[in-house]
């Protein structure tokens, strides 16, 4: 009996043995396969490296369209100039087309200021008429195009407005306009033309 129970004994311990060798490597198999697993999944997850040519092929793609996007701006700016002139070259051409269509209304009164004289034989309807001419002109190039004239005899000689083209003595206190020759005119505060006076001024 004792021998019996000593064989049995070293065949369980004989077993036990061998089922933790199959156990210990079932875990390394599982260590394994758990590692092989974890490095394909990295594998996956890192992005593909470009190849030189793809590199290569993916830059000039750029530079053809930074090509194509500057001559799209040149030929923006191009056209912007051209319309920028054309704009220009039309306000310079046509800047007085305001002025000229409202002389249009003055022009036809001295025409028909000019029919009606063929007819009378008194002058003074006809200057009548012309004088209303010449207020309606004067009134509409002051109110709408602030036109201003001026020049009278015995304002003071401004040099700045008036041009002296004769000088004369006599009793003053200073220098004066003795006679207008021709209206100076104003544009706004810019003088666009110097009346032409006779000027008096004190004598020596």
């Amino acid at each position: 009996m004792d021998k019996k129970n000593h064989k049995a004994e070293e065949n369980s311990a004989e077993n036990q043995n061998e089922n933790k060798a199959q156990d210990a490597e079932k875990t390394e198999e599982k260590g394994s396969q758990s590692e092989e697993s974890k490095t394909s999944e990295q594998k996956n997850d890192e992005p593909a490296v470009k190849t030189s040519e793809e590199r290569i092929a993916e830059l000039e793609a750029q530079i053809e369209q930074m090509k194509k996007d500057a001559l799209y701006k040149a030929a923006e700016n191009d056209n912007w100039r051209k319309r920028m002139l054309q704009q220009k070259e039309d306000a310079v051409a046509y800047a007085n087309e305001s002025l000229l269509s409202d002389l249009l209304d003055s022009l036809d009164n001295f025409d028909r200021t000019l029919d009606a004289a063929k007819d009378v034989k008194e002058a003074k309807p006809i200057v009548d008429g012309i004088k209303l001419t010449n207020k309606s002109l004067v009134s509409m190039l002051e109110n709408k195009y602030n036109l201003v004239a001026f020049g009278k005899e015995g304002d003071d000689f401004a040099p700045e407005l008036h041009e002296a083209i004769g000088m004369q003595e006599g009793d003053v206190k200073k220098e004066q306009l003795l006679q207008v020759y021709l209206k100076g005119y104003k544009l706004k505060d810019r003088v666009i033309r110097h009346a032409k006076v006779m000027v008096i001024k004190p004598k020596a």
